[in-house]
């Protein structure tokens, strides 16, 4: 592949560390008193208990709501740890699949309000992108550790 300043490689991982960096910003962004308090958890409960399709109600309410506290903390470092796996390029094609589930999960949340989609939809089709074309070949601790 030519290209006027880096090569395809270089790219993606280019790519790969813009998405690291838009997971960090969904950990960075979150107001954690508010957020571990159960807002986030209690937003989301709201949006469960109204949803159209049976399975996500009745999921949500067996793994989600019975704990709340436990749950708020496991999106909110998941959301650290993925952007960190890949900014850094560490155990990236693990990131990659945890942040393309995490997208899909609130795609099916949401999937009411396709207003709140785009940032979702792309970061999934980044995901895929940077993971069926290894993204972690370049500048990245993969690389370097020589995994994967």
């Amino acid at each position: 592949m030519q290209t006027m300043w880096l090569g395809g490689a270089e790219w993606l991982a280019v790519l790969r560390i813009g998405l690291g960096l838009w997971w960090l910003e969904s950990w960075r962004h979150k107001d954690k008193k508010e957020w571990f308090g159960g807002g986030g958890i209690g937003w989301a409960a709201g949006v469960a208990e109204k949803h159209k399709w049976s399975a996500v109600r009745s999921g949500f309410d067996v793994v989600v709501k019975p704990r709340p506290v436990v749950m708020a903390y496991v999106v909110a470092y998941a959301e650290l740890a993925l952007g960190l796996g890949l900014i850094f390029g560490f155990l990236t094609p693990v990131a990659l699949v945890g942040g393309l589930v995490l997208n899909l999960i609130y795609l099916v949340l949401m999937i009411h309000d396709w207003a709140e989609q785009g940032q979702n939809a792309m970061m999934a089709l980044i995901s895929v992108v940077a993971l069926f074309a290894a993204s972690w070949q370049t500048w990245s601790l993969d690389a370097a550790l020589g995994l994967f």
